[in-house]
């Protein structure tokens, strides 16, 4: 299958993506039905950032390039690719790499996860069924050339002990987090609730932490974040609130809350569900205070790093953990 087919075969795909197939709408409602987190609305923003991001045929074309994909691959490998399932199709743009790369890919996804992901291969299947030599479901990835596998810190040790003898990439617990000076407009508070609430803050590009300068007013921070306020009536998020509630309370620790999330003070980066942490810097502390947790980091959202509202809207070169995939499967050829 020669590059120029499989870019033509994504761009068709982004394009039934966008549509309102009840066939397509039919399985959206499955993946809600399955995992009560995979909302329609968030469903939705991930399908529409893939068709509209990542499935246009010049961005894909430029992308291959860069990398200098050649035509047809003469020498593919096979490569089994560990999905997470944290945020909806979350393991779509490793399936992507190496569908784009020229090689062939067992695919292990996560159960959370696996209704939309099988949906999309089956897309493409039918776009062409020469897809299904090159794109396959396992439950078991023995026998592959290389790996990448997304999981848990804990799951990651299982993995280096499994695929570590190949060529691999494990990618393991990462958060983000927001620096603030004070100053910052209306439209970027907003903006910065995005990153916060979209996907219930479960992606590894959720900021889940803020920095922010001593005697910091949160008052309009948390009168912007109120567009996500409808989110309380969700039973399974409000459960979380309502439970992280009581912990502050009997722990009689300060808290600050506008019925839809909870800003307590805390030096970790990793927060639970409904929760956001802070820390406070003085001038110039804020490259010391992340320096310590650099490995956990996946973005840094701010003025002077990726802009307010960004941090879920990523690129096609922007790589989890920071490991260039593309680059990865190159070498593999």
């Amino acid at each position: 299958m020669k590059l120029e087919q499989r870019i033509d075969l994504l761009t068709s795909l982004g394009k039934y993506l966008l549509s309102a197939e009840p066939e397509w709408e039919a399985a959206k409602r499955k993946a809600h039905a399955q995992n009560g987190w995979f909302t329609p609305e968030f469903i939705e923003t991930a399908v529409r950032h893939i068709a509209n991001v990542f499935l246009q045929k010049e961005a894909l074309t430029a992308w291959a390039g860069r990398y200098a994909v050649p035509g047809e691959q003469t020498a593919p490998r096979t490569v089994g690719v560990v999905m997470a399932g944290n945020i909806p199709l979350v393991g779509f743009h490793d399936m992507l790499c190496v569908f784009v790369s020229g090689h062939r890919q067992l695919i292990k996804p996560s159960s959370r996860d696996e209704t939309l992901i099988r949906y999309l291969i089956d897309c493409l299947t039918a776009l062409d069924p020469e897809v299904a030599e090159w794109i396959g479901l396992a439950e078991r990835l023995n026998g592959c050339d290389a790996y990448i596998a997304t999981g848990s810190n804990n799951s990651a040790r299982y993995f280096d002990y499994y695929f570590g003898k190949y060529p691999h990439i494990i990618r393991r617990n990462r958060t983000s987090v927001a620096t603030l000076t004070g100053e910052e407009s209306w439209e970027e508070l907003e903006a910065l609730a995005d990153d916060v609430y979209l996907y219930f803050g479960l992606g590894c590009r959720n900021v889940t932490q803020l920095l922010v300068p001593e005697n910091h007013d949160f008052l309009r921070l948390l009168e912007a974040f109120r567009k996500y306020n409808y989110l309380s009536d969700l039973a399974k998020y409000k459960h979380n609130y309502d439970y992280q509630l009581t912990l502050l309370i009997l722990n009689k620790k300060y808290y600050m809350t506008n019925g839809s999330i909870i800003l307590t003070e805390d030096g970790s980066p990793f927060s639970p569900i409904s929760v956001l942490h802070y820390a406070y810097y003085r001038p110039g502390e804020v490259p010391s205070l992340l320096s310590g947790e650099q490995a956990d980091i996946q973005c840094i959202v701010g003025r002077e790093q990726i802009p307010f509202g960004r941090a879920q809207r990523p690129a096609l070169d922007d790589y989890a953990d920071g490991v260039d995939t593309m680059a990865f499967l190159a070498n593999l050829s």
